[in-house]
C-alpha cells in the first residue's frame, strides 16, 4: 500500500515573497511544497545560486521538503501559456522551453529535489499550417535534451504532465511517450482534476496509471458546459450529446454556434445566399431543427468581466486555432455567459473530453471523488507527493491554503 504525503504549490501563492510563501505552507501543516517557476516571484533565469542556497537554507529549517521542481507554463508570455512549447515547429522556440526546463533540473540539482515536470504544449495554428512537421517527433527530441542534462550520478527523474486540449492529453497518451522514450529519468505527473476532464473512467485510469506515477497534482472540479471551438471545413462532424460547437468561418470571421437549444449566428454582416446555404448545411449535419438567432456581432460586449478567468483559461486549452480566432470569440462566451444580458449558460465553458471544467477548484468544493482517487492510486503503486495547485485562488491564498489541507487530511 503506497501513501499520499499533501504538498502545497508555491504557483496558488504567487503574490507572496517566496520565502514567505514556504513559510505559510510550512505552517499550514503540509510536509511538502512544490517549486513553481514564475516571472515575478521565482523566475528561473534571474535566481542566483546564493539566492539558491538561501531556499534550501529556510527549507531545511522547516519541516517542509520540497517535493518538486514546476517549470511554470505561464513563464515567457502570461497571456499565451505554455507557450513556446518543448514541440514548437521553431527550433528557437523549442530552445527556449528547454533552457527553461534544463533550468529547472539546475534549481533541483541545487535544492536536492529530484522530480521536475513539464506539460508537452498544445497543437497550435503554426502545426496546422505545417503538417510536414511532426510534433511527436519534435516533443521527444525536446524531451531527450532535457534528459541528457541529468548528470549520470544524480537521482533527478522528468515527469511529463497530461493536460486538457494538450498533444500529450490522456494518461494513456503519457504513457505511450514514456514508453516510446523508454529511460528511467522519464516518468508520469498524474494531476487528478486533468485526469477527471480527460479520462472516461479516471478511477479506473489512475489505477492503470499508479505505478508509472511518480508525482501528483490535486484540486477540484465539476461538469460545465462543453464547447469546441473548431474552423469550417468539409469533413467536420458533430456529437451534440458530446458537446455544442462553434465553428469558425475564416472569410469573414463570423461564429456558428451550433447548440439544440439556442443556435445563433455572430456576424458583422447579415449572411449571404451562399453563407446561409453553408449554415443550414452544418444545422442539418448536427441534426437541429431550429433556425439560428442573428446576433450583430460590433453590438457585443467586449470588455473585462467577473468571467475573464474562466475564459482565459477556457481559450488557452482550445488546440489548432489561432489566439486571435480564440480572442475574437470572448465576447461571444461573454453574451452566452450573460456578462451583459440574459444569461443562456448556467455554467463554467469546458473544453474537455468529459465535459468537466479544467478549473481548479479548492478540494472539497467540485465532485470529483478525492478518497476514491486516492486509493486507486495508493492501492496501485504509487507513493509520494500530492501537491495542491490552486492558481485560480491566489487572492484568497489563506482560505485555500487551510481549507485545503482540512479536507485532505482526512484521505491521507
Amino acid at each position: 500500500m503506497g501513501k499520499i504525503q499533501l504538498s502545497y504549490s508555491t504557483f496558488g501563492l504567487t503574490n507572496l515573497d517566496f520565502l514567505t510563501a514556504i513559510d505559510e505552507v510550512d505552517k499550514a501543516g503540509y510536509p511538502g511544497i512544490e517549486i513553481s517557476f514564475h516571472r515575478d516571484q521565482f523566475n528561473a533565469f534571474d535566481i542566483s545560486d546564493e539566492t539558491l542556497a538561501t531556499v534550501k537554507k529556510r527549507l531545511d529549517a522547516g519541516r517542509v521538503r520540497a517535493a518538486c521542481v514546476a517549470t511554470a507554463s505561464h513563464f515567457f508570455t502570461p497571456q499565451r501559456p505554455h507557450e513556446p512549447s518543448l514541440m514548437a515547429p521553431d527550433l528557437a522556440g523549442r530552445k527556449r522551453r528547454i533552457a527553461l526546463v534544463k533550468r529547472g533540473i539546475h534549481v533541483a540539482r541545487q535544492l536536492g529535489v529530484d522530480l521536475v515536470t513539464f506539460g508537452s504544449g498544445f497543437i497550435r495554428d503554426e502545426h496546422v499550417s505545417n503538417p510536414s512537421v511532426n510534433p511527436r517527433e519534435l516533443l521527444i527530441d525536446s524531451i531527450q535534451q532535457c534528459i541528457a542534462e541529468i548528470r549520470p550520478d544524480e537521482d533527478i527523474t522528468l515527469l511529463i504532465e497530461p493536460e486538457p486540449g494538450m498533444f500529450i492529453e490522456t494518461m494513456e497518451q503519457g504513457l505511450s511517450l514514456i514508453n516510446e522514450i523508454n529511460s528511467p529519468r522519464f516518468q508520469l505527473h498524474v494531476d487528478i482534476t486533468h485526469a477527471y476532464c480527460s479520462e472516461k473512467n479516471y478511477i479506473e485510469a489512475l489505477a492503470q496509471a499508479a505505478p508509472f506515477t511518480r508525482y501528483l497534482h490535486i484540486s477540484d472540479a465539476r461538469q460545465g458546459y462543453n464547447l469546441k471551438i473548431v474552423k469550417d471545413a468539409p469533413d467536420l462532424s458533430f456529437d451534440l450529446d458530446f458537446a455544442s460547437y462553434l465553428v469558425y468561418f475564416p472569410e469573414t470571421a463570423d461564429y456558428a454556434l451550433l447548440d439544440r437549444h439556442f443556435p445563433r449566428y455572430f456576424c458583422d454582416q447579415t449572411p449571404g445566399l451562399a453563407q446561409r446555404k453553408r449554415l443550414d448545411a452544418l444545422l442539418s449535419q448536427a441534426g437541429i431543427q431550429k433556425s439560428p438567432e442573428i446576433v450583430h456581432y460590433p453590438g457585443l460586449y467586449a470588455g473585462a468581466s467577473a468571467f475573464d478567468d474562466e475564459f482565459f483559461t477556457y481559450l488557452i486549452s482550445v488546440p489548432g486555432l489561432s489566439y486571435d480566432v480564440l480572442e475574437r470569440t470572448k465576447p461571444i462566451l461573454g453574451y452566452l455567459r450573460g456578462v451583459r444580458g440574459p444569461q443562456r449558460i448556467d455554467k463554467m465553458v469546458a473544453n474537455t473530453l468529459t465535459g468537466i471544467v479544467h478549473f481548479h477548484e479548492i478540494p472539497g468544493e467540485g465532485t470529483l471523488d478525492l478518497a476514491a482517487s486516492f486509493k486507486a492510486l495508493t492501492e496501485n503503486g504509487f507513493s509520494g507527493y500530492g501537491s495542491v495547485e490552486l492558481y485560480h485562488h491566489v487572492e484568497s491564498w489563506q482560505k485555500a491554503l487551510a481549507d485545503s489541507y482540512r479536507h485532505l487530511s482526512q484521505f491521507v
